[in-house]
């Protein structure tokens, strides 16, 4: 019987020393993960005060940068590349596809002037990182990726997440999403030789667009659409950039 209660001793301290163990591990990890983001967040801040004479500001809003803070950008990029995950470049996630530069993101978004009743349309969701990031700014966030198994992997990504205003569909992001049109805001994150019409077409009346525009084989320029309440379009070039090729049938 003493034998006996001295092994569910022992037992006891294990396990407890197991649980301490793992705790404090994760702990660590959360640390690192948080201290990782905190540097990535100055980098895009210098970033944006490098480029201040392209996009106009020398600063992004405290909602976009808080945002950008706080969601885990290592859980979008494979496991096997989670060391660069706060590194501010972009990063392959298969299937010739990229989760975007971290600056690239925060610029976008900031372009966007979401608001919280806002409904944004994202073409290009690639592994979920750019809904993920707009999630907390806006209403709801519709969001579509050409590539079956990238839709399908993003979609319980950001299920597991907690991500509860955004709605995946697998299908070619130039045809937009006329089912829930129209939108306050669009975004895309890759580049096509034209603004898709049917985009324009289901972007709301003092809506805005945010588009990389060009061939792979040209300079691309990001570009802010805006629809005045009278429905007319203006054009503004931001910046150079680089993003993967627009797919799809079109």
């Amino acid at each position: 019987m003493a034998s006996f209660k001295l092994y569910q001793c022992c037992f006891f301290y294990w396990l407890f020393f197991v649980c301490l163990l793992t705790f404090f591990s994760h702990g660590a990890a959360a640390d690192s993960w948080f201290a990782m983001r905190e540097e990535m967040v100055k980098t895009i801040e210098n970033n944006v005060i490098e480029t201040a004479h392209y996009i106009g500001s020398g600063s992004l809003s405290s909602e976009v940068m808080a945002s950008i803070g706080k969601t885990p950008r290592h859980e979008f990029v494979p496991d096997n590349l989670r060391k660069y995950a706060y590194a501010n470049r972009p990063i392959p996630i298969g299937y010739q596809q990229t989760i975007s530069q971290p600056y690239i993101v925060a610029l976008m978004t900031n372009l966007l002037e979401s608001d919280r009743d806002d409904v944004v349309l994202e073409v290009g969701t690639g592994s979920g990182y750019q809904a993920a990031i707009l999630a907390p700014l806006v209403k709801k966030v519709f969001t579509i990726e050409i590539i079956e198994p990238l839709a399908s992997a993003a979609e319980k990504r950001l299920a597991r997440l907690g991500y509860s205003n955004i709605e995946v569909k697998n299908a070619d992001g130039f045809y937009g999403w006329p089912e829930q049109a129209p939108f306050n805001r669009i975004i895309v994150t890759a580049a096509g030789g034209q603004i898709p019409p049917p985009l324009l077409k289901q972007l709301s009346k003092g809506g805005r667009m945010v588009i990389p525009v060009g061939s792979p084989f040209t300079v691309q320029y990001l570009l802010l659409i805006e629809k005045d309440h009278a429905g007319e379009i203006t054009t503004r070039h931001i910046l150079p950039v680089r993003f993967v090729p627009l797919t799809g049938g079109h």
